[in-house]
């Protein structure tokens, strides 16, 4: 353990939003010999999660929506790592790399931003034939698989099977499933010229939302707008229905409706990071970590949390509602992030910290290519001005200027070339010619 004049050990446990933002402002403001940082994440990249849907339709440069950690932490130590074991009482926690095994890492300082995973349910057929859009492996083998079924159907002459392949399901309509079909439908629409017999009218792109209305993010009247906008453009919107099944690729809903596809995109929720169970933590119902509205683990002195793994006091509605915790949404992460690195600097040099309290400001979303919704502050927009306020906003969370100058360079080549709407294929099974290869 650390002794009284060493450096005080800080272990962040994740890299996204809110761990890489408060890595950077803790290595700005602390000296050398005042604290190590150490950060550990499965991936070696923050990704940017607002801009998978538009990289998973090619309007940004997958690689540009990710800010490699070891570039930006240039005076953190990066662990590209899994966390399986958080050990609080003995300042421990166990991590593992599956190409070099697991190992214990010491701490006196823990922060834990894990992030969410996505809530799947007991649906028969979800687990072998979903798949979800939070990395960016996700956004490339989705805008992949897409194209490759649009190829497929091009070249068959099975109206069933042709059907089928053209028949694209979302699950969730809020702002993740929203933006993914608006973007994928967009880019797949803009590819139909390239084949001689696919129509935009071929293709049938379903929207499945449990709750009576999409986008819960902005007001009642904007996600009417919203559902109005996909449904003129041929999308199927189901509101107040669930998905009951989808073994073999055949889709039943809660209302009767029946349907074959060969893909299935599933947004509907998230959920803290499993892997919290395997702690000494105190967690709550839903499996986040219990902490104060100064984003300190309830009755733990030395461990910090914020973002989605974590239930703080959201306090623009506790007057209304004492037990209410903020929303598991970008929006919370970015500000988080900034109020938990200042308080955990503040503890350290024996200042007061504050609370963490953010009013909403409202929301904007994309809906494809010049057109998008927006509520910000009163202010509500629709078309080209709120898809404008989308990007603008998000270009300017994005972390690094030489990101946010990457992401408008792809947007003016985008907007002077012609979209690139071609499946590499081969990504999903690069192996797969060198073992036919070697089998003959």
């Amino acid at each position: 353990m650390a002794g009284q004049s060493d450096p005080t050990r800080i272990l962040i446990l994740g890299g996204g939003y809110v761990g890489m933002y408060t890595a950077l402002h803790l290595q700005k403001k602390l000296g050398r010999r005042e604290a190590s940082v150490t950060v550990v994440d499965p991936q070696p990249h923050m990704t940017y999660q607002p801009f998978l849907p538009e990289a998973a339709a090619g309007s940004v440069e997958p690689r540009h929506v990710v800010a490699p950690l070891r570039r930006v932490l240039k005076r953190c130590h990066v662990i590209t790592a899994a966390v399986t074991e958080i050990n609080n009482s003995d300042k421990v926690v166990t991590v593992n790399n599956p190409q070099t095994g697991s190992e214990t890492l010491e701490y006196d300082l823990l922060v834990v931003a894990l992030g969410s995973v996505s809530r799947l349910l007991p649906i028969p057929g979800l687990a072998e034939q979903g798949i979800s859009l939070k990395t960016v492996g996700e956004a490339i083998y989705l805008r992949n698989h897409v194209l490759a079924k649009m190829d497929a159907a091009a070249n068959t002459d099975d109206e069933e099977l042709r059907k089928r392949l053209l028949t694209f399901t979302f699950v969730g309509g809020g702002f993740a499933g929203g933006e993914a079909l608006a973007e994928l439908e967009d880019m797949a629409r803009y590819a139909t010229r390239y084949y001689s017999n696919i129509t935009p009218e071929d293709m049938s792109w379903v929207l499945v939302e449990a709750a009576g209305r999409v986008m819960p993010e902005v007001s009642e009247k904007m996600g009417v707008y919203v559902v109005k906008a996909l449904e003129e453009r041929g999308i199927k919107v189901y509101l107040n229905t669930f998905l009951k099944s989808v073994e073999g690729g055949h889709a039943v809903l809660s209302d009767g409706t029946e349907f074959d596809t060969d893909t299935l995109v599933w947004n509907a929720g998230v959920k803290a990071n499993p892997v919290l169970k395997n702690s000494d933590l105190p967690l709550d119902e839903r499996g986040r970590i219990r902490a104060t509205a100064h984003l300190q683990v309830e009755g733990v002195s030395n461990v910090w949390a914020a973002g989605d793994c974590s239930a703080v006091p959201d306090l623009s509605k506790t007057e209304d509602d004492p037990t209410a915790t903020c929303a598991p949404s970008a929006q919370h992460a970015v500000r988080q992030a900034d109020q938990l690195a200042k308080n955990v600097l503040a503890s350290m040099r024996g200042k007061a910290t504050k609370e963490y309290k953010h009013a909403y400001a409202g929301s904007v979303a994309g809906l494809g290519l010049y057109k998008g919704v927006a509520d910000v502050y009163g202010f509500k927009a629709k078309g080209f001005i709120a898809w404008f306020m989308h990007r603008s906003y998000h270009v300017s969370r994005m972390p690094t200027f030489n990101r946010k100058l990457r992401i408008i360079i792809d947007w003016t080549l985008a907007f002077m070339f012609k979209r690139e709407a071609v499946s590499m294929g081969q990504i999903q099974d690069p192996k797969a010619d060198f073992e036919r290869a070697a089998a003959s």
